[in-house]
């Protein structure tokens, strides 16, 4: 199971990572990388607020992306 960029939640900024509707509001992903996702606590989600744009937020997306318990975290290849 991977993140469909055809159900991505309407909040994540444009670019390489998004969260998509299979989010269950877990915020694990917030806490491995605070500097790029957040939760939108009122509807139960998390999304991309800012893009990685050093080598250490890139590598916390990623490791926030295999470890989403329901694989909403995707990387669709653009930068």
């Amino acid at each position: 199971m991977s993140a469909n960029r055809m159900q991505k939640i309407m909040e994540n900024v444009p670019g390489k990572y998004y969260v998509d509707e299979s989010c269950i509001g877990c915020s694990i992903c917030v806490e491995l990388a605070p500097d790029n996702l957040r939760s939108n606590l009122e509807e139960g989600y998390e999304y991309v607020f800012k893009q990685p744009v050093t080598e250490s937020e890139g590598n916390r997306c990623i490791e926030a992306m295999e470890i989403c318990p329901v694989s909403a975290i995707g990387d669709d290849g653009i930068e």
